[in-house]
């Protein structure tokens, strides 16, 4: 036990002149060291080092927002996303109408043209790597609901061709593809649903059930030959009988078929009380069941808000939780304030990081959530 003491008080004296590989030594010896030496774990040094090494890692990490919500994108969603450490994100447009659609697209599509030295157009896994390397944020467009599908199998191919790269098969209510996840019935999805399936496949494009009723994620693993995701999502486990979250049989099934699940980071879906109980280790929870249950390849990160957070933007208790009482059903369970405190910075999945790293995680394994899951799953799913 001496000797390993004298190799820790060795290793801290050189973690001055050189704290990263000293704190990755310093990890290695106290993994096979004597249990006295447990309480050096709290020498500043040491937390020092552990906390410049995690900021390192995540400086060097592709960075992933599985969903970014982006309406009102201004000069502010800018200097937020220099403070993000963001390598890219998935982004949600209107969806309402195949012309709405088709606009929102074009708008995209026209801000990356107008920003072209800090924004980039993806449509790959490849386009996330050039992003990072050449300090840019690559964005890829989509759709939280199929409406904009309208009645014709040919719109996919027309939205596609405009830069959609992912689309939800349904929102909370039933569309033409299947039933929501809010929705008085349970029946998956319709024929013309598994059509559209079968063709977002062919085109390369995400198929996402977040927002999908219980019978039709199923179905959405079940038909899609690719991997489907749930872009933002929780577990059932940790949030019992929300109509948004997952149950271990579907982050299976969804994991064993090649998909990916991001935890998404609204307070309100991760735990029934935001302001108090809920907060950012119920969230890596959140992270830590769904490794448990669809392995460590499967889990990424999702926001579902703003870069710049909920009360950045301006969310209030009468303009945000007074109207969702009335858009969503109670089973919901919409609280205010909706945010957890530590994940409304831009710099959000910084201290996810840093969690995960007090909880054992690997910095491999802390890479693969914040981001190489997402790259993994673009590269199996889309076509560019």
């Amino acid at each position: 036990m001496e000797k390993n003491r004298r190799s820790l008080t060795k290793l801290l004296s050189l973690g001055l002149l050189f704290p990263g590989q000293a704190a990755y030594a310093i990890s290695s010896l106290l993994e096979t060291s004597a249990p006295e030496l447990v309480d050096d774990l709290n020498n500043p040094l040491i937390l020092d080092m552990k906390q410049k090494d995690i900021d390192s890692l995540y400086k060097k990490a592709v960075v992933i927002d599985g969903l970014t919500i982006s309406r009102g994108w201004n000069d502010a969603s800018f200097a937020a996303l220099e403070k993000s450490g963001y390598t890219g994100f998935c982004t949600s447009l209107a969806s309402g109408s195949l012309e709405n659609a088709m606009e929102a697209l074009a708008e995209w599509r026209n801000r990356i043209d107008d920003n072209s030295d800090r924004l980039l157009y993806a449509t790959s896994a490849d386009d996330f790597l050039q992003a990072k390397k050449e300090n840019k944020t690559a964005i890829v467009l989509g759709f939280q609901n199929a409406t904009m599908i309208e009645k014709s199998i040919d719109n996919i191919d027309t939205l596609y061709n405009a830069g959609a790269r992912w689309i939800q098969l349904t929102y909370n209510q039933r569309n033409l593809l299947g039933d929501g996840c809010t929705e008085r019935t349970n029946a998956g999805l319709s024929d013309f649903g598994i059509e559209a399936v079968e063709r977002m496949n062919e085109l390369g494009i995400m198929i996402d059930l977040s927002h999908s009723g219980r019978q039709t994620t199923d179905d959405g693993i079940k038909f899609s030959t690719s991997g489907a995701c749930f872009n933002h999502s929780m577990c059932e486990a940790l949030y019992k009988n929300h109509p948004r979250s997952k149950t271990d049989a579907q982050i299976k099934a969804m994991a064993n078929k090649g998909g990916i699940m991001g935890i998404i980071c609204l307070g309100y879906m991760i735990g029934p009380d935001p302001s108090g109980k809920t907060t950012l280790e119920t969230y890596v929870d959140h992270i830590d069941h769904a490794v448990k249950i669809g392995g460590i390849d499967h889990v990424a990160v999702a926001s579902d808000f703003a870069i710049q957070g909920l009360e950045a933007t301006g969310a209030t208790r009468e303009n945000w939780y007074v109207p969702r009482l009335t858009r969503f059903k109670a089973s919901y369970q919409v609280r205010w304030p909706p945010w957890i405190t530590e994940l409304e910075s831009p710099d959000r999945y910084l201290s996810v990081a840093k969690v995960m790293d007090k909880r054992g995680y690997s910095s491999g394994a802390i890479e693969k959530i914040l981001g190489q899951n997402w790259l993994r799953f673009f590269r199996e799913t889309l076509k560019p």
